[in-house]
């Protein structure tokens, strides 16, 4: 019986974890599905986050739809890295980027850290582009203009600074 039931048990386990990765690149590439949501539908907003980067730390999303400017905040658990605050300000940036290009009326982002907090303003990321992000209308684009950015620490770093 053994004999049977390992195999058994290592190829389900295969198929699982297989299927597991195959949804989620696949709704990666979905992703600009999202395009022209708004900060009141909580369950694209959602969607969005949970395929941005360190979606596995996300401990709580708050959408303020109450009054202009609408915005949201985003708060994290600890992430396991070895240069966290860059991690953390590499992390803003990636995700502040998807969210105002996705998210038509969100204005600001807060993204709390356990020892560090931060907010963006769509003002600010499109300043730092040099290019209003609600402007673009691929997902290659939204790669190509993070690629550029964030391969600077300087620039990243520059970006930060301003915020205080």
């Amino acid at each position: 019986m053994k004999r049977i039931l390992i195999p058994f048990l290592s190829v389900a386990c295969l198929v699982l974890m297989w299927n597991g990765y195959s949804q989620h690149a696949d709704s990666k590439t979905d992703l600009f599905h999202y395009k022209h949501s708004v900060v009141g539908n909580n369950s694209a907003v959602t969607n969005i986050v949970k395929e941005l980067a360190h979606h596995q730390e996300l401990r709580q999303i708050a959408l303020q739809t109450k009054q202009t400017p609408y915005g949201m905040h985003l708060t994290y658990k600890d992430i396991e890295t070895e240069n966290i605050e860059q991690e953390i300000k590499e992390t803003v940036l990636f995700n502040a980027t998807y969210l105002f290009v996705l998210v038509d009326n969100v204005e600001r982002i807060t993204f709390t850290f356990p020892d560090y907090k931060y907010t963006v303003t769509r003002d600010q990321l499109d300043h730092w582009y040099g290019q209003p992000l609600s402007t673009i209308k691929q997902e290659q684009e939204v790669k190509q203009l993070l690629q550029h950015q964030l391969k600077s620490e300087t620039k990243i770093n520059q970006f930060f600074a301003d915020l205080s």
